[in-house]
């Protein structure tokens, strides 16, 4: 019953995949994932991608960002972080480890020289079913980027990081709002109807 239950499941997600413009598409154009549109659009509407940004794209697997992000900057250095392996891109450096680890922090700091200009994060935690649980713990690795950029970014550099709309959105609103003097929000058009995800842009780190 279980198994047959998830096979449904599967073949309803391939149905929508295929019925799915954004889907269609990053295919066609050889994105790695139909996530790629949602930087483009972010980037369209808050221009923060130039030839020589700096930029770090967290829980970056599969590349679609990180492929987008290469595509503009040319003068500048990108480095992608995963805990799961990412197939290579051209002129951008993958680094393979936990955003939470002094280890990561440290080959971050040495890469870019206190010279940051970008942080970009598309992570989600993995699903349980649960979608208040969800959606807690995606805010929560949102958190977590707004703190890791307290220590990387430099004072006038750009956070752009997936948020859900649930019961600790205002916790992180108002923790993003302690920590840039900018924040914004965006919901890009190629994001699922369906989906609680908006983008949180911040600029401008607040000195203490």
């Amino acid at each position: 019953m279980k198994k047959s239950k998830r096979i449904k499941k599967s073949n309803s997600w391939k149905i929508k995949q295929h019925r799915d413009q954004f889907f269609k598409k990053s295919k066609t154009l050889g994105y790695r994932s139909r996530a790629s549109f949602k930087l483009i659009e972010l980037n369209k509407k808050y221009k923060f991608l130039k030839r020589n940004t700096n930029l770090l794209d967290l829980g970056s697997f599969p590349g679609g960002w990180s492929q987008v992000a290469s595509q503009i900057i040319r003068a500048g250095r990108i480095m992608s972080i995963d805990i799961k392996n990412m197939e290579p891109i051209k002129d951008v450096r993958f680094f393979k480890g936990d955003i939470l680890s002094n280890e990561t922090k440290s080959a971050v700091i040495k890469y870019f020289k206190s010279n940051l200009d970008v942080i970009l994060s598309d992570m989600a935690a993995d699903t349980t079913g649960n979608k208040s649980l969800d959606s807690i713990r995606t805010n929560q690795l949102c958190a977590d980027v707004i703190n890791f950029s307290k220590e990387t970014l430099k004072p006038k550099g750009v956070l752009v990081s997936k948020i859900f709309m649930g019961e600790d959105f205002l916790e992180v609103k108002n923790l993003a709002k302690s920590a840039f003097n900018k924040v914004n929000f965006f919901k890009p058009e190629s994001s699922r109807k369906e989906s609680k995800e908006t983008y949180l842009h911040c600029e401008i780190l607040k000195t203490l």
